[in-house]
Order: structure tokens, then sequence, then C-alpha cells
């Protein structure tokens, strides 16, 4: 993150960068906020406010827009704010008319409709040329009843969803293969707890990181019964009703219970997860495709080639997750530049800049636009031909459930410590789904 900061203070103006923890599913180191160092006002006058959550700028992104104002004098005031903090000041902002030019968002419909509301608060972006461009799942993730509102630049694959990443010289000494199924897997934590080694880092004191190990499986969900994404959100059906859910929920809280977490998984944080990873302390993390390629930009003397993959293993789930929805960005309807934000993002959907994100971003190895050229590494190839992608996760296929994350989160670490039950934490969704459903008149939910 010093980096990231210190290319952050040469952009602001005013503003100052307010960080403390990692997204979902963003991981970003935190630093210590500073007053920002002064600069000369822009040469147009005009000064875009942007607000995102911690993780959701990459330094790539903040030298192209030193670009953009070298080119056009309309400076971008980046304003970052803690992941755990942020849906809640967006809303705030959003409520009291108050919100930046720009401001980032999970994609999804249920997210445009409940956090944002998008009809009313962000602006039509359905006529701009590089819709033409986004691929067309992730341009549907930033779409409401046929308009477009934002424009998701991500990487949907290699940086979106999640899955194990294991050491392999750990594993190699230590005798163990890929698991097939749970079983295999509890196996492997056993042995490395027998060997005197850490199973997995788990950064729980995020709050949405130990969450990603419940819908991120959604695929298998759907596997073993097709058809359940519709009927929960038909409302014929609950989470707390699905026996694979239970199993699953009841098996992360098996994991936690028998330590496979280790010893500090409550106050464990992502922004050491590098770290970890590079010294050798654990043998698997459940990270994206290309945390090892970060790994390795942190840490020279460790190569990404000594890092293997495979899906998340709950509910004997064997399936890689598709994930569309993202980061994204969207113009605030209030905004009195929206004429010059709109200019922001063609710009930064220019295939040339869209590039220059790609080759320039670690945690990066393709981008959801055509036109484009991808970076993957033997390893992540290995692991994109092994594994089959059969379906979309859960927090994207299913409406009510990303916009409780945090809450799930909690809920969660109430499992762990005995307060809860995996039963008492589907139920937990269940209700807030139904809250957000009748509150937004969803009416699947009317009675």
């Amino acid at each position: 993150m010093k980096k990231t900061y210190q290319a952050v203070v040469l952009l602001l103006l005013t503003s100052m960068l307010i960080v403390s923890c990692a997204t979902a599913p963003a991981s970003t180191p935190a630093a210590e906020a500073e007053a920002p160092a002064a600069a000369e006002a822009p040469k147009s006058g005009i000064i875009l406010t942007y607000m995102a959550s911690q993780g959701w700028i990459k330094d790539a992104e903040l030298e192209l827009a030193k670009k953009f104002e070298a080119e056009t004098g309309i400076h971008v005031d980046y304003q970052i704010i803690p992941a755990d903090q942020y849906f809640s000041i967006l809303k705030t902002k959003l409520n009291s008319g108050e919100a930046t030019d720009i401001f980032g968002g999970q994609s999804g419909k249920t997210d445009l409709q409940v956090q944002y509301d998008v009809e009313k608060n962000a602006v039509d972006l359905t006529d701009e040329e590089w819709t033409g461009r986004q691929e067309p799942l992730s341009l549907d993730m930033v779409s409401l009843n046929g308009k477009v509102y934002g424009i998701e630049i991500w990487d949907t694959i290699a940086s979106n969803y999640f899955i194990i990443n294991y050491n392999k010289t750990i594993f190699e000494e230590n005798g163990l293969s890929v698991p097939k199924n749970y079983a295999e897997f509890k196996d492997i934590c056993l042995k490395l707890m027998d060997a005197g080694v850490n199973p997995i880092y788990e950064p729980i004191a995020d709050g949405w990181h130990h969450v990603l190990w419940f819908p991120m499986i959604g695929p298998r969900f759907e596997e073993a019964n097709p058809g359940l994404a519709e009927k929960l959100n038909k409302n014929e059906v609950k989470f707390a009703d699905v026996p694979i859910m239970v199993e699953a929920m009841t098996q992360l809280n098996e994991l936690y219970t028998l330590g496979c977490f280790g010893d500090n998984a409550l106050s464990d944080s992502g922004s050491d997860t590098s770290a970890k990873m590079a010294a050798g302390e654990y043998a698997m993390v459940l990270a994206t495709l290309t945390q090892p390629v970060q790994v390795a930009v942190d840490y020279p003397e460790v190569k990404p080639e000594n890092w293997g993959f495979f899906p998340i293993p709950l509910a004997d789930n064997i399936l890689v997750p598709a994930h569309p929805a993202g980061p994204s960005k969207f113009i605030y309807s209030g905004s009195p530049h929206i004429a010059e934000a709109k200019q922001y993002l063609a710009f930064l959907a220019a295939p040339e800049n869209l590039q220059y994100l790609l080759d320039n971003t670690p945690d990066f190895a393709a981008l959801n636009f055509s036109g484009l050229t991808a970076k993957w590494t033997p390893e992540q190839q290995e692991f994109l031909d092994t594994f089959e992608a059969k379906s979309i996760v859960y927090q994207d296929a299913v409406n009510y459930v990303n916009p409780q994350w945090m809450d799930m989160g909690k809920d969660m670490v109430a499992m762990f410590t005995g307060a809860m039950t995996p039963e008492d934490v589907l139920k937990s969704i269940d209700q807030r789904r139904a809250d957000m459903a009748m509150a937004a008149k969803d009416p699947a939910w009317a009675q």
C-alpha cells in the first residue's frame, strides 16, 4: 500500500487517504493516514471527486488519472474509504445528496437497486461507446431494467473469484496431493497440524474474507440442486432449508473449530497475506489466481510457480466459480460535472489505457473488455484447464445476498465462537433477505 499511498498523495488536492482494512471479494494492505501534500490547482479548474473502497483503485489507474489531467486539465480527487465502513458512508452520502462525482460500488442487480438505487442516484451510460466492448456478463451486472448505469473495469477471472492457493513445496514435503473432496481436505489439514504446519491463513479480522468460503461455492449448490438460485429468487425455498448449504456452513465451522485456520485467525488481517505466504508459515490460503504473482512482486525471492490451485472443497466442490460482478464505477446523478465524469470513464475504457492498466497491475491477468492481450501464467492456465466452470457465484446469482456481506461475516464469527449454530447463520441470512426484499417491494415476497 505504501507505493499506492505515495501515488494517491501526489493526486490529492485537499482530501486525505483513509485506510484500515481490505473486499470482496479487494485485498490491499492498510497504511497510516497523513495530511496530503499541497498541489497546484488543475488547469481547467475542474476537480472530479471519486470515492471508492480500499483496494478498488490500482496504482496504474492513479497513473492514468495523471495522464488524464495532463491531457484535459481535469483533476481526479480519489477518496479511499476502509472496506468495513465504505457502504455505510456511501449510503449516507447518497441519501443526503452529497455523493462524490463518481462513486465506486460492487456491481450486481441487487446492489444496484438496494444499495445504490441507481435509477435515482446514477447516470444512464447506455449510449457510451465502451459498452460495446464490455463483456456481456459484466455489462449485465451494471445494468438494471435495460439501462447501463456503471462501468466495471476489473479482472473478473483471475482477480475476482477465490480458490485455495497451496504451497507446492510444503505439500511435497508432507506427501500431500490436491484433495478431491472435503474429507480429503480435512485430512490434509490434520496431517499438516500434526507436522507442525499451519494449514490455512484466514484473515477473519477484516470482516469480509471468511464469508467467501460459502457463496463462492454457489456452482456446487446449483449442481446439487438444479434451479436452486431461481427458486431462492422466487422465494420458493430458504437457505436454511437446503441440506447442502447446511453441510457447507457446518464444514466451515468444523475447519475453524479444529484449528485449521491457526491460533490467531480472529485477529489475522489480509494485509499480512503476502508476508505469511512468502514466509511459508501457512500451507494454504483462500485467495485469487493472481495472489502468488502479487507475493512475488512484494517478495522477489518467492516464485509464483511454487503455488498451485484448487477449488474451495466444502460440500465436495470441485467446480470453478464464475464471478462477473466486481468493483465498478458510477456517476452520481447530482454531480455538477457529469460530462467530465463521462469523459474520464471513456478515457479509462480506451483500449490503450485498459491495456496499460492490465500490464501494470500484478493482480490482474485479464480484463473484461474485448481486444486486449491477457497475461496468464502456466500455473493459472493449468488450473483453468483442469477445473470446470459451470455457473456463477451465489452473491451474483441470488438476490439480497451481496448487500448483507458484512453482516454474514459477523454471524459467522458468532458461529466460530459458539454463539450461533450453522443453522442459525443460515436463518439469519434468510431473514435479512426477506427484510431487503420487502423493502424493495419484491413481488416474490408479497404476502
